[in-house]
């Protein structure tokens, strides 16, 4: 699958708190994650990893601080960055087919060939041989990758995974890996969250842990990727 061309894109974290009530579950994150880069998040459960996605794919936002995608920013509903998100939940309609899902969601980001492209991601994440099947038929691995082919419908520059191999078998995780290496080798600007090393987490360019939602070590500033890594699982 070759990519298009499109303009890289940067992010920008600016003093981000998110509180849930009485849960301060982000305090003070200031980022930049440059265009290109591909970050993995480390941390506990708990730690703030997910709602920093969360609010990079704009579905929650701030408490305070702002986020902003090259030089646009993320409360400009005008903004062309729309980025691409696997969360824990797949976000996938069980009584669709896999190929009703994917061309749903084509439709909805107006995406050029929905057809064309459904059917080459349908055969990117090796379930061709399934698009009529009812994605509530599928396995936890199946319905993931059907998530992961969501998110890139539209060709996002940014693309947001939260651990992305959850459900997959080894055949799996070998498929997202290459998968991650190619977007990553064609620019795309790529935050993902993960526990520990792994042959996913060995594609990244930059490892960031977070605990108690502060950013507590960045191999930017010296940290070493096993030593952000590692920690997560302790």
């Amino acid at each position: 699958m070759t990519p298009p061309a499109f303009s890289p894109v940067a992010l920008r974290f600016e003093n981000i708190d998110k509180r849930y009530g009485g849960l301060l579950a982000l305090r003070g994150v200031s980022l930049t994650v440059a265009p290109g880069e591909c970050a993995v998040f480390a941390g506990r459960n708990g730690s703030g990893k997910t709602t920093l996605l969360r609010i990079a794919a704009r579905l929650v936002r701030p408490s305070r601080g702002s986020l902003s995608f090259s030089n646009s920013s993320c409360d400009d509903e005008k903004s062309p960055v729309r980025p691409g998100f696997v969360a824990h939940a797949t976000m996938v309609y069980d009584e669709l087919t896999a190929e009703e899902n994917l061309l749903l969601f084509a439709r909805l980001q107006t995406v050029s060939r929905p057809e064309r492209r459904v059917e080459a991601l349908l055969e990117e994440v090796g379930l061709s041989d399934r698009r009529a099947s009812l994605v509530g038929t599928f396995s936890r691995g199946m319905r993931q990758r059907v998530a992961i082919a969501r998110a890139l419908l539209h060709e996002p520059a940014v693309l947001l995974l939260d651990e992305p191999a959850t459900g997959l078998d080894p055949p799996g995780v070998a498929w997202l890996a290459e998968a991650i290496r190619r977007l990553r080798d064609s620019g795309r600007t790529i935050l993902m969250s993960l526990h520990g090393e792994s042959e996913i987490s060995s594609l990244g360019t930059r490892a960031i842990r977070l605990d108690a939602g502060s950013v507590v070590a960045d191999t930017r500033t010296g940290a070493t990727f096993r030593s952000v890594l590692t920690f997560a699982d302790a």
